[in-house]
């Protein structure tokens, strides 16, 4: 019974103990210092709604704008950046008066946009109110099928598409280069070199429709795969090529390379004295040579100048001059006006006559003799590049004229040379004066054009250019 007691109070002295612990814990004086703060929660930010779009437009291919319900924004680089329009400038950037200049990043110089469909009409033979432009109701963006509330093309390739909402981190416009297949919401490498080629493509066109006689002539040579210009000619002419690709042209056992010029490649196929009447198929169309018949001139000379054509070692020594000079060529033309006379002078013997000398068989006279008064200035026929100007033992005082794609302008007997190999001359520029050196009977200016190294007839060429060799629709 007593022990019994004893165990009772032992546990209740356990009990009051663990109380008092339990009591002195609660009442630490740390308790303050270790406890931990509950976290702060963070209010998040309101997303901001999509904007919703009203209308776009680019101006060319480097401005435009984009009208918002809530603002407006604009590029001048073609779409890679855009920056907000204040609103005081929203009106004028709309009329398009604001931010003329495109951006330093833009595309080059290009085309008005108003000019476009005329020129792609040069192409397609077509008239420019015929030209189709896309009108996408959807656009696919990666993978995802978006809608288009407004589209706009400048060619059937390129062109901007408008969504109906943007999210503020979004581009306001997506573009493509390949008709509306596949669109892009940057301005990537791709997409700059795809606009870049449009724009280049449409100054070629550009540049090489304004050297037809008319948009008919125009239409009639591009719209076409391949073009002689003209396709009826006799010995003694030229005949301008053009084709849409690049390639060659076999003329006569000999290959020519065509060269790019404007939207096309070209090459000047000579109608040697030996061509024979008939058709000869070149690309796709047909040439037809004509018969010629050439006059026959008789004269007579010194012995002495009939005896400077023996003197072989020193022609062939000039020969090898002038065939250096003439072995390479500007590929591209070098003129773009008329071809003028080089001097109003007497014609005394016309371009193709037999000659006989002291009544032997000389040569055909493959160039224009005009007579002048010695000291007469002579002109440069056109534009192009001085590429021999010396003394030579037949035709004394000379000058070849390179005006590209292997079309040269020669000019000899002159009594003195005004300009030297290398000088670039312009249509009408002095570049020597009338004389009588080398083998001449007298004052006059011996003048022909090679193309090729085969001379031509110069008749072809004055007061004209070969773009303008045919007539409407041939």
């Amino acid at each position: 019974m007593k022990n019994k007691m004893a165990a009772k109070l032992a546990l209740a002295g356990i009990g009051v103990l663990t109380a008092a612990t339990v009591v002195v814990i609660g009442l630490s004086p740390w308790d303050k210092a270790t406890s931990v703060p509950s976290p702060a929660v963070a209010t998040p930010a309101p997303t901001p709604p999509p904007r919703e779009a009203v209308a776009f437009h680019m101006q060319d291919w480097d401005r435009g704008w984009v009208k918002y319900a809530d603002g407006m924004v604009q590029t001048k680089d073609g779409g890679a950046t855009w920056t907000e329009v204040p609103p005081s400038e929203a009106a004028l950037v709309e009329a398009g008066g604001a931010g003329v200049a495109p951006a330093a990043g833009a595309q080059g110089a290009e085309v008005a946009p108003a000019a476009i469909p005329a020129l792609l009409s040069l192409e397609t033979g077509a008239e420019p109110a015929s030209l189709t432009l896309p009108q996408p109701t959807t656009a696919l963006l990666r993978g995802t099928e978006l809608p288009v509330k407004q589209a706009q093309f400048l060619t059937p390739q390129i062109g901007w598409a408008m969504p109906p909402s943007v999210k503020p981190e979004d581009r306001p416009l997506l573009v493509t280069v390949d008709g509306g297949a596949s669109w892009s919401d940057a301005m990537t490498e791709d997409v700059k070199a795809a606009i870049l080629g449009a724009k280049t493509h449409l100054l070629q066109l550009q540049t090489e429709a304004g050297v037809y006689a008319s948009e008919a002539d125009a239409k009639a040579v591009m719209s076409a795969g391949w073009k002689l210009i003209p396709d009826k000619a006799a010995p003694g002419d030229a005949v301008l090529v053009r084709h849409k690709e690049p390639g060659t042209v076999t003329w006569q056992g000999k290959t020519y390379t065509l060269q790019p010029y404007g939207a096309g490649y070209f090459t000047y196929l000579p109608i040697g004295m030996s061509a024979k009447p008939g058709t000869y198929p070149i690309g796709d169309q047909t040439l037809t040579v004509v018969a010629k018949k050439f006059e026959t001139q008789y004269l007579q000379v010194t012995q002495e100048m009939e005896s400077m054509k023996q003197d072989t070692a020193r022609i062939n020594a000039d020969q090898k001059l002038i065939d250096a000079a003439r072995s390479k060529s500007e590929p591209t033309f070098l003129f773009e006006g008329p071809f003028v006379k080089p001097i109003e002078g007497i014609l005394t013997t016309p371009y193709g006559y037999t000659r006989y000398v002291n009544g032997k068989f000389d040569s055909s006279h493959m160039a224009l003799d005009l007579a002048a008064k010695q000291g007469t200035p002579i002109k440069a026929t056109n534009d192009g590049i001085v590429v021999l100007a010396d003394l030579l033992y037949l035709t004394g005082n000379s000058i070849y004229i390179d005006h590209g794609m292997g079309l040269f302008s020669q000019y000899a007997h002159l009594s003195e040379l005004r300009v030297k190999a290398g000088d670039h001359v312009k249509q009408g520029d002095i570049i020597g004066l009338v004389g009588t050196t080398g083998f001449s009977t007298g004052p006059h200016l011996h003048f022909t054009f090679w193309a090729h190294n085969v001379q031509v007839n110069p008749d072809l060429f004055f007061n004209t250019t070969p773009f303008r060799w045919m007539k409407v629709g041939k």
